[in-house]
């Protein structure tokens, strides 16, 4: 299993969105900074967290020419429920199989049965130049997302 960390390039990586349409990350890479978080699972109370405060924070984002990318494991119609109930106004993507994770190395927790909850900040070029990884401290994923993002200008 590959790591990516800071200093790698992302991989280039096509999954369906909440919608069902399928999104290449080679049209956006290289063009915006990008703010790809993996999460364990939708509707669940972290990860609900998570999600609605990177909703809040849409227009930061925007401001710092961010585009945000969510991924979990489950299917189309969980992402579509998931971003419907709680208004999420960004791309949630269906990596089902979790190949992207294993592609990102994303580590599990707790024995392997929980997937990770990690974050990677990538510039305009295509580098990834922050990692945030923690499975409890969700909204901080947010926080530091924002940080780095304002470092970069």
């Amino acid at each position: 299993m590959h790591k990516i960390e800071k200093g790698s390039t992302v991989p280039g990586f096509t999954l369906p969105d909440q919608d069902g349409n399928l999104f290449d990350i080679s049209t956006v890479l290289g063009k915006k900074n990008l703010v790809i978080y993996f999460y364990p699972k939708d509707d669940t109370p972290g990860c609900t967290k998570e999600a609605c405060y990177f909703r809040d924070q849409f227009e930061v984002f925007k401001e710092e020419d961010a585009i945000i990318i969510g991924i979990s494991g489950q299917s189309v119609e969980s992402h579509k429920e998931f971003a419907t109930k709680y208004k999420l106004n960004y791309t949630l993507l269906s990596d089902e199989g979790n190949e992207i994770r294993k592609r990102f190395g994303v580590p599990a927790n707790l024995f392997g049965f929980i997937p990770g909850r990690v974050t990677y900040i990538v510039d305009k070029k295509g580098k990834v130049v922050y990692t945030f990884n923690s499975q409890s401290q969700a909204t901080q994923h947010v926080d530091e997302a924002l940080r780095i993002l304002k470092e970069l200008k």
